[in-house]
Formats: C-alpha cells, sequence, structure tokens
C-alpha cells in the first residue's frame, strides 16, 4: 500500500539512504535528492517505452531542466519512496513532478520537477514525442494529465 503522500503519483519506487550520502552537516547532501529523482524518472522512462524507442529508434528522452524545494533534511538510516507523474505533455516534452517522502518521519522531505525533451539521438535534434510514449504516458496517467 503506498503512502497516502504518493497516492497521486502512479510511479514510486522506495530506495534507502546509504551513510555516504550524507555531507560534513549530517544530513543527506542536496546533490544526492537529484539521483533519487534521477532513479525515479527512469522508472517512469521505462514505464512509459522511452528506453525501449531510444534503444530501437534512437529517440529517447534528454533532460532540459529540474529544480528541487527541500523540505526536510534525510539522514541515515533512513528509505525514501520517490514518486513522479506526468504534470504537463506537449508536442515535443513533457514535465515530470517528484515527491521525496521519508518513511522513517512519514514527511515530504522534497519536491521537485523536470522538463523532459524528446530527442534523436542520432540526427541529433530534438523530436516530437512518439505516438506510442505519448499513449503510453496517458494510460500511467488514468488517461489525463493532472493540471500543472
Amino acid at each position: 500500500m503506498p503512502h497516502p503522500l504518493l497516492v497521486p503519483y502512479p510511479v514510486a519506487i522506495p530506495i534507502p539512504v546509504q551513510w555516504g550520502e550524507m555531507d560534513a552537516y549530517g544530513h543527506v547532501n542536496n546533490s544526492v535528492f537529484f539521483r533519487y529523482f534521477e532513479t525515479a524518472r527512469m522508472a517512469y522512462l521505462e514505464r512509459c517505452g522511452f528506453l525501449e524507442t531510444h534503444a530501437r529508434d534512437g529517440v529517447g528522452a534528454i533532460l532540459h531542466s529540474t529544480h528541487c524545494r527541500f523540505r526536510q533534511a534525510l539522514v541515515h538510516p533512513d528509505t525514501v519512496e520517490v514518486g513522479t507523474r506526468v504534470s504537463d505533455l506537449q508536442d515535443d516534452r513533457f514535465t515530470m513532478s517528484y515527491v521525496v517522502v521519508s518513511t522513517a518521519s512519514g514527511k515530504v522531505a522534497a519536491e521537485g520537477s523536470a522538463i523532459i525533451v524528446a530527442f534523436d539521438y542520432r540526427a541529433r535534434a530534438k523530436v516530437t514525442l512518439p505516438d506510442a510514449v505519448r499513449a503510453k504516458i496517458l494510460a500511467i496517467e488514468g488517461g489525463t494529465i493532472p493540471a500543472a
């Protein structure tokens, strides 16, 4: 059963907090949250077929931009649950929203987002999202994209 804070996120994964992720201030370093986002993003990209289109056609995802709003410090030992969803879908890109929930506290440790662009790695150019990827995103999100 997913944590109630993760219900709006159709893809959620657990990630153990590692001792080596903490910095001199005794909490998880801010850069690690972007790795958590990346791990959840890759799970979503696999699920929506973007990894398959990259392997087959050379059309995959490229990160345009990303940001994070830190809400609570994380420390070892803990496990975070990272949820992701698509909050905006356009012709050649989509916005992913993330939430990081500490299982130790049950609270949101961070929220973030990223803009993902469809990219043809062979032609080295931005392209339209593959129809199959768009259809799978809509299916994952229940047929509609929530308001951004």
